[in-house]
């Protein structure tokens, strides 16, 4: 479903280890509705699952994906780059019909 590339997962881990999580902790991917698109991306460490998530392992990272947002992750690509214009998660949703000027909502 969610497939997060190595720099995405060091990256993940070093904010894991930087917030002294459990070993339950993981990293949320969710869609919510928002942005001038319709849809934005929301990413936050939370130390273990909630009811009802998918339960994703991307090599040994935990991913934590709600019913709502798995229809709109299939496929998506995270990445994260460093760049001279700055650094930040991307994403790479081929379900994706459109996306806003800034890049940070998308529509389906």
């Amino acid at each position: 479903m969610v497939n997060l590339t190595e720099t995405a997962i060091s990256e993940v881990r070093k904010f894991i280890e930087a917030e002294n999580a459990g070993p339950e902790a993981g990293l949320r991917i969710r869609v919510v509705p928002g942005g001038c698109s319709g849809f934005s991306y929301s990413m936050q460490i939370e130390d273990g699952p909630r009811p009802g998530d998918e339960i994703l392992n991307n090599e040994g990272l935990k991913v934590f994906v709600d019913t709502f947002s798995r229809q709109y992750l299939e496929g998506v690509q995270v990445d994260y780059v460093n760049s001279v214009m700055g650094s930040g998660f991307t994403f790479s949703n081929p379900n994706s019909t459109g996306s806003c000027g800034c890049g940070s909502s998308f529509s389906v």
